[in-house]
């Protein structure tokens, strides 16, 4: 989706103009959980770190948000939202419509710490190259765990959605795309199964829930009630060896080549796996995306 460029430049950075109370506590909601050096980069990567510690520390002073110390890292924190920081921050208009997840306690954030920092790790890799190359993506264009139904009672939990605006001379070209974040704590053959899913939301047709609801309802497939095109799936994998992760991203396209739903998935949306130090490393509009149809890798806007 392409429209012309606006005269003004483009934010790549949160406004200072909003408090940055209101930013952290938006941005815990958003992200459910993030290190004080996470918020660092996604909302003053040019301010000092005392920038973003001190309104922190009055937040968690005011109950509105706590944190759990990650092991091994020499004291560093990981931030949440408490119960009452979820209830503050239900009915903001960016958040609306996200259900509330608060964590009340140090363990149960403790238990969630792992995966969800590490979906943020890979929001700041495209965050970090969007400002590099003057496009857009800030905080809020990357939604965690966005459940979509499959039908007979199923569901599909994508890790994130993310959303980026590409800025070239003129034109400004709209992406959205699925992100997988895998850490190598499942099977290979069960992360390469995720593909079904993605293939079957692909396929989904729209069901209408009756007679009186028929004229509202979208002819076609069902996930125009909410893309306007299906996103791009993308696969980041860490938590292994090169040869590990090699070896996933092979059996990933061996499931593209073989699953007749996700082959014809893959022959209308791009799909592509990453390694997430090469991410953080040379950035995502490098030449390290693997596309899963099978060819050389690649920036992710050109799989």
């Amino acid at each position: 989706m392409t429209t012309p460029a606006p005269p003004v430049q483009a934010r790549h950075t949160p406004s200072p103009l909003e408090p940055l109370p209101h930013q952290l506590l938006t941005a815990l909601a958003q992200h459910r959980m993030a290190t004080t050096s996470q918020l660092h980069t996604l909302l003053r990567p040019h301010a000092s770190r005392q920038a973003i510690s001190h309104p922190l520390n009055t937040l968690r002073r005011r109950q509105l948000v706590g944190y759990t110390v990650l092991a091994r890292s020499n004291g560093a924190r990981a931030w949440y939202l408490t119960g009452e920081g979820a209830r503050l921050t239900r009915d903001l208009p960016a958040l609306r419509g996200r259900p509330p997840y608060p964590i009340t306690t140090a363990t149960a954030a403790s238990l969630k710490t792992p995966h969800t920092l590490t979906v943020v790790r890979t929001h700041l890799a495209f965050v970090t190259d969007a400002r590099r190359h003057g496009d857009e993506h800030g905080p809020l264009d990357w939604t965690p765990e966005v459940s979509h139904p499959l039908g007979d009672g199923e569901r599909l939990i994508a890790d994130a959605v993310l959303r980026y605006t590409l800025n070239r001379g003129e034109q400004r070209t709209k992406l959205r795309a699925f992100a997988e974040i895998d850490r190598s704590t499942m099977g290979s053959e069960r992360l390469a199964s995720k593909l079904i899913e993605y293939a079957r939301l692909w396929s989904c047709q729209s069901q209408p829930a009756g007679r009186r609801h028929r004229a509202q309802t979208l002819a076609g497939p069902a996930w125009l009630r909410w893309y306007p095109v299906f996103p791009r799936v993308l696969f980041v994998l860490t938590g292994a060896s090169r040869t590990v992760l090699s070896h996933r991203i092979s059996d990933l396209q061996a499931m593209t080549a073989q699953h007749p739903l996700v082959n014809a998935l893959a022959r209308q949306v791009p799909l592509g796996a990453a390694v997430l130090d090469d991410l953080e490393l040379r950035g995502p509009s490098s030449r390290v995306w693997t596309p899963l149809l099978g060819g050389t890798p690649r920036p992710w806007t050109e799989l």
